[in-house]
């Protein structure tokens, strides 16, 4: 069977990519940070600081989301900036938010660590139930 190209792959596969792509703690951890700065670049030194990991680890992990078109940077001199690429990555981890949040019981100590992570910029988690819950 002859391989595929990547404009004849199937979307699902190419979704799947993406969310592996997103599969790690770290990645959905910087993509937050970058959510929340907007507009503004993130340096490479504030990622290292919130994430806590070295910076050969930190580096592997912005390689792949910038592969799989995530993120984009920036050098200025030594300096390295990362922004999300598309807004839409902001939703997506807004949704997933919204998702966890409605699948995780209410006892759960996952749920009440899910409710305090810091907001995130667009439709609130809330919001997003709200909306699916008045559309059933």
């Amino acid at each position: 069977m002859p391989a595929r190209s990547r404009t004849t792959e199937p979307l699902y596969r190419i979704k799947a990519d993406l969310f592996k792509c997103l599969a790690h703690p770290i990645r959905i951890q910087v993509l937050e940070v970058l959510a929340a700065a907007g507009d503004e670049g993130t340096p490479v030194t504030r990622l290292l600081e919130v994430t806590d990991c070295e910076a050969s680890h930190l580096s592997q992990h912005l390689a792949v989301l910038r592969r799989s078109g995530v993120v984009v940077s920036t050098r200025t001199g030594n300096a390295v900036e990362y922004w999300l690429a598309q807004p839409l990555v902001a939703e997506l981890l807004v949704v997933a938010r919204a998702f966890l949040l409605s699948s995780l019981t209410p006892d759960s100590d996952r749920l009440r660590t899910a409710q305090e992570l810091p907001p995130l910029p667009g439709a609130s988690p809330q919001a997003i139930l709200d909306a699916i819950a008045a559309d059933a």
